[in-house]
């Protein structure tokens, strides 16, 4: 694991992680600058009646802002995950250039299509499970650290299997895929727990999602 984590940072600089980081960000921008103006002209149209023109504006910029950041700080991961499925392939085929040539022959593009849909059934996923967990998330807090616990508990099992199943539609049918899960429950465990405290990290949290696609891509040619 240390080693997979290790050559993922040393290949940050390559011109396809550099590509699918810029488009992730710039992707990201766009659509929380469009929720952020569709909330600014909603606010601004139910708050007419009880403020003027020269505050409502202002009212309604500040609290567009504050929303916005809000849903930012807590969809993120969400996002995140979401674009790494869409850009996955991309990662994945740099990682098997440079590392694992002799497996570029049998790969199978995932293709647009399926990249989208790995990548919002794993957001929805993420946000469907940990809305389920959250009574207990809340119970938890009386402990001090189950909360940290369960959260890292179980967002590590559903980052791992969304890594793993991201490198290995590239080489195995779905029969093979589900054989392969069950032979590497333990590693994906622990490669999600990884991936999820980078996610914790600032600033690492934005390079979270291109350091896991790799890792996972290493730890599945390292395992055969």
């Amino acid at each position: 694991m240390i080693g997979a984590f290790l050559l993922s940072v040393r290949q940050l600089g390559d011109p396809a992680f550099v590509r699918v980081f810029a488009k992730s960000m710039a992707l990201t921008v766009t659509l929380f600058a469009g929720i952020g103006v569709a909330l600014w002209f909603g606010i601004d149209a139910a708050t007419a009646r009880w403020f003027g023109d020269g505050t409502r504006g202002g009212i309604a910029a500040l609290a567009a802002l504050f929303i916005t950041l809000l849903a930012l700080w807590l969809s993120f991961r969400a996002v995140a995950i979401a674009l790494v499925g869409i850009f996955a392939d991309e990662i994945v085929e740099a990682v098997e250039a440079r590392h694992y040539p002799q497996t570029r022959a049998s790969a199978r593009p995932t293709g647009i299509g399926r990249s989208m849909a790995m990548g919002a059934r794993s957001a929805a996923r993420l946000v469907i499970v940990n809305l389920l967990m959250l009574p207990v998330y809340v119970a938890l807090l009386v402990t001090g650290v189950g909360t940290a616990i369960a959260f890292f508990l179980v967002n590590g099992w559903l980052l791992g299997r969304d890594l793993g199943d991201m490198v290995a539609v590239r080489h195995l049918d779905d029969a093979a895929i589900r054989g392969w899960r069950k032979a590497t429950v333990v590693q994906r465990f622990v490669l999600g727990l990884a991936g999820t405290g980078l996610f914790v990290v600032p600033v690492v949290n934005l390079l979270a999602p291109l350091i896991g696609a790799a890792m996972a891509t290493h730890l599945f040619h390292g395992r055969r």
